[in-house]
């Protein structure tokens, strides 16, 4: 603001960004609840949606393939929303970017209310893609104010860390919204939380920012190319096992243009004097590492999001009996936050990764024996031990991106965030379609050979049958049709029985990455310290400090 002088030392890390003015504690106070809620608004939405995709199936009165398009087209514009939003801020200030956010996810809850087609519930979903988008930077901005001066990579891990918490959390209270009333109580939570923030932040308004002219023209050829490149990506990746790889030739031609309009985007960008996304940079050693590790873990925490809720659907749960377990997860996952906080290490950031990498190694180990019988207490504490790594993982990970970005210079910002998006949002979806392609295949190989030994010559089969031709006897009185009823109900048993040892495949394929992705991990740790390499915290908190010491002098 142009009537505002800021202090030296109040100046805004990166335009477009609030000033660092020292605040008193009780404001510090009120910033951190405010982030709270903005984090929880900006994953709460999706995450119902996704965790409640059947009963919106039913409603909406989509196929299967369709309803997958509603958290497809969330994602496209979610990951991709971040190419222009940050240059948005920086040129148009942070005000306006605060108030439109919260409008637009405000506005996008509301017409969840009133839609009832398929083209416009995903038209819906996109919006809502791009204003989360917009809500997860104003957490991190809002806990970033909360710490003090010595302390704000604290708020950083906490604002990156509290959206994820919104998949357990809306498991946790989806139950008790339907029980209440129809899907339309998901989104009036929604559309009330969307309000409640924006109340918050108008009643205590981040600190000032400074604005430049940052836009440029190449900029919306990058963003032309790079966006519908992304959007291909994330189709395919989203319907490749639902509507199977090899039977949509859509799928092939989109993952050809997918790839031919990303390179041609990182081809305009590495020829620009301004780049909107620093190719030379990211193809650094140190930044294909990091992006590397993140998206490799992020493949690995899917078995959360689709191991164990998989296989209990597969033996008849519902989010109704999962409540416990998602709640132990959320308080997992927060005890995994407190840990990254709490034993911070500016010389050694990358150990706690390495230690979230062997918690999934555990946690998947523990599952890969499921049963017909495994209820939703058994993966109290192997679905703890991978809620706590998932935070422990994210904050720290943040931290070192974060690190290495303000070293390299402010205008390698857009090109860490949304590198580290891609990263993140695009990791979870490509790990979740290799599990679930993993696991449908290991399901038909389980099942021919689970139906290579039925034979009605075996007396147990036999048995079986009549069991359950037995079970309906009281509604057919046609003992052919009772047999053939048995017969049915004997298939059911089988395909039952083939899904849980996949999904049991599916922990042990997790366990055995993990251990290769922990093992890659102390060969980078190894190598790191034999170059003797110092830590990128250490680094910046080295620069900040002359920076200040130059402030002072200059001061004085």
């Amino acid at each position: 603001m142009a009537e505002y002088v800021f202090k030296p030392h109040e100046r805004p890390t990166l335009p477009g960004s609030p000033a660092n003015p020292d605040h008193p504690s009780w404001r510090r106070a009120v910033y951190f609840a405010i982030g709270c809620l903005l984090g929880i608004t900006a994953g709460l939405g999706n995450a119902l949606v996704t965790v409640n995709l059947n009963f919106a199936q039913g409603t909406l009165g989509l196929n299967t393939d369709e309803s997958a398009w509603l958290t497809a087209a969330f994602f496209m514009t979610n990951v991709t929303a971040n190419l222009l939003l940050v240059k948005y801020r920086q040129q148009f200030g942070l005000q306006p970017f605060i108030r439109y956010a919260l409008l637009v996810y405000a506005a996008s809850a509301l017409m969840h209310l009133v839609v009832h087609g398929f083209w416009t519930s995903v038209a819906v979903r996109a919006v809502n893609g791009v204003a989360a988008s917009g809500l997860t930077t104003l957490t991190i901005l809002y806990f970033f104010q909360s710490m003090p001066a010595p302390k704000r990579l604290f708020g950083v891990m906490i604002g990156i860390s509290v959206p994820q918490l919104a998949t357990p959390l809306a498991r946790a209270l989806s139950p008790t919204l339907l029980e209440w009333g129809d899907w339309h109580n998901l989104y009036w939570l929604e559309a009330g939380l969307a309000f409640a923030s924006l109340a918050a932040v108008m009643t205590q308004p981040l600190p000032p920012s400074e604005k430049e002219k940052v836009f440029e023209p190449l900029d919306l050829l990058t963003f032309g190319l790079l966006a519908p490149g992304l959007w291909l990506l994330i189709a395919v990746l989203s319907e490749g096992r639902i509507e199977w790889w090899t039977e949509r030739p859509w799928m092939g031609w989109s993952l050809a243009a997918s790839v031919a309009l990303i390179a041609g985007a990182l081809i305009v960008e590495y020829h620009r004097a301004n780049p909107l996304i620093n190719t030379r940079w990211l193809a650094t050693r140190e930044m294909i590492r990091l992006i590397s590790i993140a998206a490799s873990v992020r493949v690995l925490l899917s078995e959360q999001a689709f191991g164990s809720v998989g296989l209990l659907n597969v033996v008849g749960m519902i989010n109704d009996q999962m409540v416990t377990l998602n709640l132990i997860v959320v308080a997992a996952s927060i005890a995994g936050l407190a840990t990254a906080v709490l034993t911070f290490r500016p010389d050694n950031v990358a150990r706690p990764i390495s230690l979230a990498v062997l918690l999934i190694v555990v946690g998947s180990f523990m599952d890969a024996d499921a049963s017909n019988l495994t209820r939703p207490s058994s993966f109290y504490i192997s679905q703890a031990l991978i809620g706590f790594a998932s935070l422990l993982f994210l904050a720290q990970a943040m931290v070192i991106g974060i690190a290495r970005t303000l070293l390299a210079g402010g205008r390698n910002f857009i090109s860490f965030v949304v590198l580290f998006s891609i990263s993140q949002s695009v990791g979870g979806l490509f790990g979740t379609t290799l599990l679930g392609t993993f696991q449908v295949l290991r399901e038909k190989f389980h099942s021919n050979q689970l139906v290579e030994r039925i034979v009605l010559t075996d007396p147990l089969v036999a048995a079986r049958i009549r069991a359950g031709g037995g079970a309906v006897g009281g509604t057919l009185g046609d003992p052919a049709l009772r047999s053939a009823e048995g017969a049915a109900l004997l298939a059911q048993q089988v395909t039952r029985e083939a899904n849980i040892l996949a999904y049991n495949d599916v922990f042990l394929l997790i366990g055995v990455l993990a251990v290769v992705v922990a093992l890659w991990g102390y060969l980078i740790r190894w190598s790191v310290r034999r170059r003797g390499e110092e830590s990128p915290v250490i680094l910046l908190q080295r620069q900040i400090q002359k920076m200040q010491d130059a402030g002072e002098k200059q001061g004085q």
